[in-house]
């Protein structure tokens, strides 16, 4: 069921399956994408969990406000459970949407059950970057593209050194040397993450779906 709701002055887009009595996880797709980017693993996760698979400020059918500072995006996902009522769930975020969720249980621990950081870049100058050429995609905002960019290649030390602060069961997930990310810096920081390679590169859940749910299921059946 595709929903919407209104939180932090934007609209945000999302869709909502299984049990509403069911414990809540949180889908959050990577960067240029939107929720049918977890299709096929929405529904495997349904089975069991009330899962919410959103579109991030400045993707899909979610607003385009201007404004993608990754705290935003971070405040954006706990808003949109309070409206629903939901007090903790277990979070899982690709690459864009896995900073995203590892900013959340930074800024907002007592919100995340457990997280899953799926090939997330971590907190570190990233350069060699090709520059981002715009055309005349409308699936996303390119303000966004070009903001979250900077923040992704120049971060705010600080962050890095919070990386330390997450208390929440923490699954980390990396594409080997296929991946340019190198979310293993991301594992060694959070205090207790476990570290699980699948050497196919940066798109996890899609190139190796199978394997992907295997390392996740196993780490929430924990």
């Amino acid at each position: 069921m595709i929903r919407e709701a209104h939180v932090n002055g934007i609209k945000l887009v999302y869709r909502e399956e299984g049990d509403l009595a069911s414990p809540p996880l949180v889908l959050i797709h990577g960067r240029t994408a939107d929720h049918n980017d977890w299709n096929g693993i929405t529904q495997h996760f349904a089975a069991r969990y009330r899962v919410l698979a959103l579109d991030l400020r400045g993707h899909g059918g979610s607003d385009h406000p201007g404004s993608y500072e990754l705290a935003e995006m971070a405040a954006d996902v706990v808003a949109l459970l309070d409206q629903l009522g939901i007090g903790r769930a277990t979070v899982i975020g690709h690459s864009l949407g896995g900073v995203v969720a590892y900013r959340m249980a930074m800024d907002h621990p007592a919100r995340v059950e457990r997280l899953v950081l799926e090939d997330a870049p971590p907190p570190l100058p990233f350069g060699n970057r090709p520059p981002i050429v715009e055309d005349d995609s409308a699936a996303f905002d390119w303000r966004m593209m070009h903001q979250t960019e900077r923040q992704l290649t120049d971060p705010d030390p600080a962050v890095l050194e919070r990386l330390a602060e997450i208390t929440a069961p923490t699954l980390v997930l990396s594409g080997g040397e296929l991946s340019h990310v190198g979310t293993e810096a991301v594992a060694e920081r959070i205090p207790g993450a476990r570290l699980v390679t699948i050497e196919v590169g940066h798109l996890i859940h899609v190139t190796a779906r199978g394997p992907f749910l295997e390392a996740v299921d196993a780490f929430l059946n924990g």
